[in-house]
């Protein structure tokens, strides 16, 4: 009987085991990919129809909250409940509340 040849594998690679030395490197590396696409994802434009809007990404803390977001936003300057609305508008919420974690767009200041 004839044997059957091995399958080559993932990739082709076959039996290629990697060392602990390289594991950390393949991690290393990951985890280094991973950081720069979270630092180039920082920052995007949001259009609307009063022309594009520059805005930040930011991470709900514990104790913030939309209307403290709006508070900073208007500056005494506009109805902060006219901005928490377009901060609703903006993040396609249905109300003001927010979650520790979830993340949010914000206007740059």
């Amino acid at each position: 009987m004839a044997s059957t040849p091995h399958a080559p594998g993932f990739l082709g690679l076959g039996g290629l085991r990697l060392t602990r030395r390289g594991r950390l490197v393949v991690v290393l590396l990951t985890v280094l990919v991973v950081a720069a696409a979270g630092l180039v994802g920082q920052q995007a434009v949001a259009g609307s129809p009063g022309g594009p809007l520059e805005v930040r990404l930011h991470t709900v803390a514990p104790g913030e909250s939309l209307w403290e977001y709006a508070r900073v936003i208007a500056g005494g300057q506009q109805d902060v409940r006219e901005v928490v609305a377009d901060l609703r508008d903006l993040n396609e919420l249905d109300s003001a509340d927010l979650q520790v974690g979830q993340v949010v767009l914000l206007p740059l200041e």
